[in-house]
């Protein structure tokens, strides 16, 4: 069951809401004002499982390069 990221296009409260399937999409409303306008963002964490049970959130850096700004994610137990 996934977590989803919202923001209500009504009052702009940024709220967070686990849904069991993509199809219960359609019927968030913003909680704070109960408007069914919110608009899905685009979540940059994740929870990763490790090996020994637990789990670790990767991080992401961010920089400039040559076409601008540039952003790596790096993966707990991942090496380049």
């Amino acid at each position: 069951m996934p977590i989803y990221e919202f923001v209500c296009q009504d009052c702009e409260h940024e709220f967070e809401t686990l849904l069991k399937s993509r199809d219960e999409v359609s019927g968030v409303r913003c909680p704070q004002c109960q408007s069914p306008r919110v608009k899905r963002l685009m979540s940059a964490t994740a929870a990763i499982i490790t090996d020994g049970g637990g789990s670790a959130k990767p991080t992401v850096e961010t920089h400039k390069c040559e076409s601008g700004t540039c952003s790596h994610l790096n993966l707990p137990g991942y090496s380049r």
